[in-house]
């Protein structure tokens, strides 16, 4: 089935808040705590989303949504990068999920195609992502997309729990993706 990339719109947001929900309860499952991802909460987090649409254009951020036969399946996000020492020409994917029944059918593919497109046609340089060190999945996936480790590693706080970051980064030179 065709997946089709598109911005979001605010029509959207709920289905990315679901998708964003649903999205941390299967790919963090087993690596933060589950009393945190059991108490996420749909409604919450679709106000949070109508808040970062709002300020995506003055900003600088992209968002995207992947659509199959209607249906919201996908959600992407790409800004300035906030890491210190970086440049202009440098950019950031803050997240890139699918919806847990469309993983591993082309969905991420898609949105990290577009994404990439996007970026480098902003004139960006390359990019950066702060993946969690355990979720093997995930980084097999941008492993596939270009991107390496440049060994910069980051603990975030979740729930009282210390969870790794790796930073990955990809320069823009050629738009492919295997």
């Amino acid at each position: 089935m065709t997946v089709q990339i598109r911005d979001m719109t605010i029509e959207d947001c709920d289905a990315v808040a679901s998708i964003r929900v649903r999205g941390w309860q299967y790919a963090y499952a087993g690596l933060m705590p589950q009393s945190y991802l059991d108490a996420m909460d749909t409604a919450e987090m679709a106000v949070k989303v109508r808040g970062w649409l709002s300020t995506a254009g003055p900003s600088r951020v992209t968002h995207l949504v992947a659509e199959r036969a209607g249906d919201v399946v996908g959600w992407a996000c790409l800004g300035p990068c906030r890491d210190e020492g970086t440049t202009s020409q440098q950019g950031e994917i803050y997240a890139l999920y699918a919806h847990p029944e469309v993983v591993s059918t082309g969905v991420g593919r898609a949105l990290m195609a577009e994404l990439t497109t996007r970026a480098h046609d902003q004139g960006l340089h390359e990019l950066l992502l702060w993946v969690v060190e355990g979720n093997d999945r995930a980084r097999r996936f941008y492993a596939r997309a270009g991107f390496e480790p440049d060994g910069l590693e980051e603990p975030f706080e979740m729930a009282g729990v210390q969870i790794p970051e790796l930073r990955y980064r990809r320069a823009l030179r050629a738009i492919t993706y295997s």
